[in-house]
């Protein structure tokens, strides 16, 4: 296998150009796709570890309805498992290899045995086998990150909004799909958008369940050629243009925010 950067071996791989191009748009599918479910699943999180469920709570009452603030019965008033569920779920997703996540989610998760995906083809070159346990897996991963972006978000609202919601008579639930909600979504945007530039270069992990992106196509030429530096320089240059404008872009929108935040 030839190390060798020559122009030769440029011609050589623009002869897969269309291998290439279809890995950019998987690789663009599957960002698009992992940052929204994500983000609803983010936004679920979020809402469980903030919830304020405590079905033990009746435990450390005393005959006469006070409360006992010391002892185990204090203890287990206090906890919240869906809080718990949630909060495990996103240590656990960020303390371990997503390369680990994504062939749990693979060999385990999309078994033939568990959940038995039919062999459908998209656009005619992407496989919905491969594709779907991908995007699932990034977003499993993604979800666990963007949930502390939003729970963030939500706990930067200013309490006095929620105060000023009840006395209007909305519920818990009202105030936080009318009044909390909307501005911490707002607020959260930009990072929301930055996760979808950091998506598209995780992607690249995807290829090693089969998913066609642009590292698979990297990795194909290679095969076919035996030749690696001029595909990997090809597919440097691709994340680049998609990243480097994406980011821009974000930038831009979120300067635009900031000032009319200011006013």
């Amino acid at each position: 296998m030839s190390n060798l950067i020559t122009a030769e071996h440029f011609q050589m791989v623009a002869q897969y150009a269309d291998l290439f191009k279809q890995g950019m748009v998987i690789t663009i599918l599957l960002s698009a796709l992992t940052v929204l479910l994500g983000f609803f699943l983010a936004l679920l999180l979020a809402i469980m570890r903030l919830s304020t469920f405590r079905p033990f709570r009746f435990l450390c009452m005393d005959k006469a309805g006070h409360l006992r603030e010391q002892g185990f019965l204090f203890a287990l008033s206090r906890f919240n498992p869906i809080s718990f569920i949630a909060t495990v779920y996103v240590e656990i997703f960020r303390a371990t290899p997503m390369l680990v996540q994504l062939w749990l989610v693979y060999y385990l998760l999309f078994d033939k045995s568990v959940i038995d995906l039919p062999k459908v083809t998209m656009l005619g070159f992407i496989r919905m086998e491969r594709f779907i346990p991908g995007v699932v897996a990034l977003a499993l991963n993604s979800g666990a990150y963007l949930s502390e972006i939003v729970r963030a978000g939500i706990q930067s609202i200013d309490g006095g909004q929620t105060e000023a919601a009840r006395s209007l008579g909305l519920t818990q639930g009202q105030n936080m799909r009318y009044v909390v909600l909307p501005q911490a979504i707002k607020n959260t945007l930009p990072a929301i958008a930055n996760e979808f530039v950091t998506i598209i270069k995780e992607s690249a992990i995807t290829y090693t369940i089969g998913v066609q992106d642009i590292m698979s196509a990297v990795n194909a030429t290679k095969g076919a050629l035996y030749i690696m530096a001029e595909p990997l320089i090809v597919a440097t240059v691709m994340y680049f243009c998609l990243t480097f404008p994406t980011s821009k872009i974000i930038a831009y929108f979120e300067r635009r925010m900031s000032r009319g935040d200011r006013r």
